[in-house]
């Protein structure tokens, strides 16, 4: 690996050492010394098929905030992702063996949590997120790739789990009738943002598609957000996409793989501090759909990902990893456990929403 590690550094004009950092699932990270300290990532392209169009995004998208935060009065070099170029211009390089690396300036004086313990730490996701889609607004989304095809598209997830049931893989389907006639019982609502995407009622816009707390640096001192990162999954979407997911991963009291379901709910105070922090930083750039949309998007962002886990589970587990048997179907039902406490609350959440 050192040896790799130097060849890459070659083509960026560097000799130094290369230390792990992080606790990313996806990419392999170093920290590099200097003056300014670097990171430099392997992509993963057995996820990323495409490492051409991730960065083609990438650059697109930083290129665009850089210019936006500097008529701003703010620093690009803090508050978005900067590229480094390789010695001849390009924005990643290959070894001779196929792996593709590249480099970023490291943010300074800034951290990620993985989780929020409280409300207001919370709401620096919120907040961050809707300033990332303000800045945003006008950028031209149709013009980047979709470099992870209909990964929000839920009626498409909805065609995989009908293909999948249909299937029966491992003879699964028998013994989970309650968790598919759940889904079922959701097929009507599993296109309200596709539909709207294509009828114009809901503007494409530029999306992140991950968006959890620790894609979110904070400055080290005040907590307040500084910039949002690990553009991989940046593509043209909605932004209801960015708000459901969010909302599902951490307004929820549990994890996201807990046995006992008596432990999950949809904490309305999370909902809220949320929502309050996204619409202060969004601004008038949201239209009057998307807002009336947003409790929604809880509920089918959490929908959507109970099926996808639901949908592995009949195909044999063959997609998300698992630690243990059944594991897929646990998350499952904690997601449908989420949905259904939604619905409950949903009148409850569009007050919420018409309060900010």
């Amino acid at each position: 690996m050192k040896k790799d590690l130097n060849s890459i550094l070659k083509q960026y004009g560097m000799d130094t050492e290369g230390t792990p950092f992080g606790n990313g699932h996806i990419n392999d990270t170093y920290i590099l010394p200097g003056e300014p300290r670097k990171i430099l990532q392997r992509i993963n392209t057995s996820v990323f098929r495409d490492p051409n169009a991730v960065m083609e995004n990438v650059c697109a998208v930083t290129a665009y905030l850089s210019d936006i935060i500097r008529k701003e009065g703010g620093d690009p070099m803090r508050e978005t992702l900067t590229v480094v170029p390789t010695l001849d211009g390009r924005p990643y390089c290959m070894t001779p063996e196929g792996d593709v690396y590249r480099m970023y300036l490291f943010i300074e004086n800034a951290v990620s949590l993985d989780r929020a313990d409280d409300p207001e730490t919370f709401a620096m996701s919120a907040r961050a997120f809707g300033k990332f889609q303000k800045q945003l607004a006008d950028f031209p989304a149709h013009t980047l790739h979709e470099v992870i095809p209909n990964f929000h598209n839920t009626a498409d997830r909805l065609r995989q789990f009908r293909e999948a049931l249909e299937k029966d893989a491992v003879g699964r389907a028998a013994s989970v009738k309650p968790e598919i006639d759940f889904v079922l019982s959701h097929a009507d609502c599993v296109s309200r943002v596709v539909d709207g995407i294509a009828d114009g009622s809901i503007p494409l816009r530029v999306t992140h598609n991950d968006t959890k707390l620790n894609n979110v640096m904070l400055d080290e001192v005040t907590h307040e957000p500084v910039c949002v990162i690990d553009l991989d999954t940046v593509m043209p979407g909605s932004l209801l996409y960015d708000v459901g997911d969010a909302l599902r991963f951490g307004a929820s009291t549990g994890d996201e793989d807990e046995t006992d379901l008596s432990k999950i709910e949809f904490d309305l105070t999370y909902f809220e501090a949320f929502i309050k922090a996204f619409l202060e930083a969004v601004g008038d750039s949201i239209t009057a759909r998307e807002r009336e949309l947003l409790p929604f998007s809880a509920l089918l962002l959490t929908l959507e990902c109970g099926i996808r886990f639901l949908t592995d589970y009949l195909n044999g587990d063959t997609y998300f990893r698992i630690h243990r048997e059944h594991h897929n179907l646990d998350r499952c039902r904690t997601q449908f456990k989420l949905v259904a406490d939604i619905e409950k609350k949903l009148e409850e959440m569009d007050a919420i929403v018409a309060k900010y």
